[in-house]
């Protein structure tokens, strides 16, 4: 793992580590309010690990000449 890599690991459990605590302390409105937000950063992470984007909306099967331009 390379040191960008555990960055990402470690602010991961530091998330997830505080949304524990605020969960046994009854917080649970806080953590309902955090779950959009922890859902994506997992889904970064994830991303970033695997080294593929994760793009919403997009099928395998696009008709030819429907992508975007590059920029």
């Amino acid at each position: 793992m390379n040191s960008k890599q555990v960055m990402i690991v470690a602010v991961l459990a530091a998330v997830l580590t505080w949304s524990t605590v605020m969960t046994v302390l009854g917080q649970l409105a806080a953590v309902a309010a955090l779950l959009p937000s922890l859902g994506l950063l997992i889904q970064q992470i994830i991303s970033a690990l695997g080294g593929t984007a994760v793009r919403s909306g997009t099928t395998a099967a696009s008709p030819a000449g429907s992508e975007e331009p590059s920029r």
